[in-house]
């Protein structure tokens, strides 16, 4: 005759192995994952005494991020018309602060200005990236050809004289190049999705406001670094996004990954 308790408690067993297996199934359906496998090693695991988290899909512990640890949606925000001396040095403190690294599109005239180029050494050294934004903030698209690239090849000596690294991003002013330009140059242009203006008004408060009702993933803040209530908003602004899950990068990582 059967022991029935001995049947009882192999039926639980199974059953619990089997709403285990269906907690899989609910919680990984689009997953390539081999649901026979894990079957066996949740059975195995049981009949062991020990039971693997259902959270990692059977995995060991270190074997798969948690939520918490993978990225959240990526935004750069860049800095055009520094640096200066007066408000950049802020800026980079702030950033320091945060974590965060941006892009900065240099002006060569304010790089030549006294306690200048220490700036931008110190934006390379703290991982920024430093781009283009030509010698004099000239409207390109209204010179020559041979111009335009000076005013391009100027900054970019610049640049390589402090850092020891070519530019290779170019933001020319008002977004204008002569035309077919672009196509002739070694660098890749960068424009900007998300412009609060903040060039026209010292209100913090409306420019941070503009931003963060505006920025959506994969876009592309402009400011300026020239004016310390652009710095007090984009500190501002980091940290708005940054409590809603933003990860910050520099151009490069949103444009090239």
């Amino acid at each position: 005759m059967p022991d029935l308790r001995k049947e009882g408690k192999r039926t639980v067993k199974h059953q619990m192995q089997a709403l285990a297996f269906l907690c899989v199934l609910l919680f990984f359906p689009l997953r390539a994952v081999d649901y026979r496998n894990i079957y066996e090693s949740i059975s195995d695991s049981t009949d062991a005494g020990t039971t693997k988290s259902l959270e990692t899909g059977g995995m060991e512990e270190g074997e798969m991020g948690t939520e918490d640890d993978r990225p959240g949606p990526a935004v750069a925000i860049t800095f055009d018309d520094g640096p200066n001396a007066a408000s950049t040095p802020a800026l980079l403190d702030g950033l320091k602060e945060r974590g965060v690294k941006a892009t900065f599109f240099v002006i060569g005239k304010n790089i030549e200005k006294e306690g200048n180029r220490e700036i931008i050494e110190r934006m390379y050294k703290e991982g920024h990236q430093v781009g283009n934004h030509t010698y004099s903030h000239a409207n390109l698209s209204q010179m020559s050809r041979e111009e335009a690239h000076e005013e391009l090849n100027r900054t970019d000596a610049l640049v390589r004289e402090i850092t020891g690294a070519e530019t290779e991003f170019v933001r020319p002013p008002f977004g204008a190049f002569p035309e077919d330009m672009e196509e002739e140059l070694d660098k890749l242009y960068v424009k900007w999705t998300v412009d609060p203006l903040d060039w026209t008004t010292e209100n913090a408060d409306e420019i941070v406001q503009r931003v963060v009702t505006e920025t959506k993933e994969n876009d592309i803040i402009l400011l300026h670094d020239c004016y310390e209530s652009s710095v007090e908003a984009a500190l501002r602004i980091i940290d708005i996004l940054q409590e809603e899950g933003y990860e910050f990068v520099t151009v490069d990582r949103l444009l090239i990954d």
